[in-house]
């Protein structure tokens, strides 16, 4: 049986999901700085009780002590997601200032309604858009089943769609 005391076995863990574990806290706080400590806080938490958690529960674990740190620290506040860096579809004329104006004016109202969604929608949304997960893997890692991370993904895309209806 692997230990998460020895310094390799950690490491790996930590290179193995410090990335999605840091996305899945930015898709909930939209606050990049915040993901990365409270990604780090729930490593020192792992750390800590290494000795507690078998190499095959670590990931969960991680994940639901991240889950719990952002949940105490922004207790009952909303945040509005702000993504920086799109880059407009490459084989569009990207000069025209038509272009620029409407694709700017969308990426608003796209960040709006992302950032409108219910906590549950959004974080579903953009772990299987962004990170590219699949149903099952979301759902391992948030604790639910595959059909709540179903259910979640229509509703988001209901509500996108409608963005998209009214455009």
């Amino acid at each position: 049986m692997a230990d998460i005391c020895k310094e390799e076995i950690y490491k790996s863990l930590y290179f193995e999901h410090g990335t999605y574990l840091r996305n899945f806290l930015y898709y909930k706080s939209g606050d990049m700085n915040l993901a990365e400590d409270l990604a780090q806080d729930a490593y020192i938490k792992l750390w800590e009780n290494c000795k507690k958690v078998s190499i095959e529960k670590a990931k969960s674990y991680l994940f639901t002590v991240a889950n719990n740190l952002f949940l105490n620290k922004v207790s009952r506040k909303k945040v509005a997601l702000q993504f920086a860096n799109t880059k407009p579809n490459s084989d569009v004329d990207v000069s025209d200032p038509h272009y620029i104006m409407q694709a700017n004016e969308f990426k608003q109202r796209l960040e709006k309604a992302i950032a409108e969604l219910p906590e549950n929608q959004r974080v579903v949304f953009l772990m299987n858009r962004i990170d590219k997960k699949k149903y099952r893997e979301i759902a391992e890692e948030l604790s639910i089943s595959v059909k709540a991370v179903e259910k979640r993904m229509h509703g988001a895309l209901a509500s996108l769609r409608q963005l998209h209806k009214n455009v």
